[in-house]
């Protein structure tokens, strides 16, 4: 990226009402969190849909979901389980194509547990990736025929390879990585992990979407910028360094705290 970037935020349609104005004003990417648990997708979620549509009327930012997660796992090693979270996969697809929206955030599988253990095992590393194949390569020619794009999102992981290297190996646009920073620096300050920029680095241009959010490295707090301890300065030098114009959503847990972020996070010169 050559120029300062432009940030985006992750809400539900209920915020975007208050919001919506920031949002179109400046054309920001937007990522939708009202398709993640399975009473939406199993039920009629057009009239959200339609609902998101109105809102977003002239808006031209490029528009995201946050895929469904609770209690699924991309590396299910039980098949019906496994199948469960395939069908979700695809009801969040469907979403995709009703609203037009070009990317969808999934989560890795990698777990602190799978670090220690995944070279304590004969062949396990490649089974994690064997698993994910079998969850995800049902729904991959659909991601790729509508245009979506997903992105793994760090959750436990220590190593900030393994996930880039698991995207790599369904060769496709429709696999990409993501960063939550949050997520980044709590490795980094529990587990040991590199800082989060390091993560920025090593997944270069695989990277096409960011959570950004502040946090102390002890929890995944979702804190505006600012409250925590993460090095902004070094998140955006190594950002600048990509050519993948990866989304950067500012995904807080308390929502209000989206635009004095995004004031932050001009005044120190590091986007708008």
């Amino acid at each position: 990226m050559t120029s300062l970037p432009v940030l985006g935020a992750a809400m539900p349609l209920d915020v975007l009402e208050t919001h919506g104005d920031w949002i179109k004003a400046g054309q920001r990417d937007l990522e939708l969190q009202d398709f993640i648990t399975a009473d939406v997708l199993n039920g009629d979620w057009m009239p959200l849909v339609d609902r998101a549509r109105t809102l977003l009327d002239g808006h031209t930012g490029r528009l995201g979901i946050h895929g469904p997660f609770w209690g699924l796992s991309l590396a299910n090693p039980d098949p019906e389980l496994r199948a469960l979270v395939t069908r979700r996969m695809d009801q969040g697809l469907a979403v995709c194509e009703a609203l037009g929206a070009t990317q969808m955030v999934i989560h890795s599988p990698y777990s602190t547990w799978m670090h220690n253990n995944l070279d304590n095992h004969p062949d396990a590393r490649q089974e994690v990736v064997d698993l994910v194949h079998a969850t995800l390569d049902p729904v991959i020619a659909r991601a790729e025929d509508s245009n979506v794009t997903l992105v793994l999102e760090n959750i436990e992981d220590k190593d900030p390879d393994a996930r880039c290297d698991l995207a790599r190996s369904f060769d496709s646009p429709a696999v990409r990585v993501s960063i939550d920073t949050g997520h980044a620096h709590y490795a980094h300050g529990s587990t040991g992990a590199p800082p989060v920029d390091y993560y920025v680095h090593r997944a270069g241009n695989l990277l096409e979407h960011i959570h950004l959010q502040d946090a102390d490295g002890h929890a995944d707090r979702h804190w505006e910028i600012g409250r925590g301890s993460v090095n902004w300065h070094a998140v955006f030098a190594a950002l600048g360094r990509l050519e993948s114009r990866p989304r950067l959503i500012l995904e807080l847990r308390d929502k209000s705290g989206v635009i004095p972020s995004a004031e932050r996070l001009s005044a120190l010169g590091l986007a708008r």
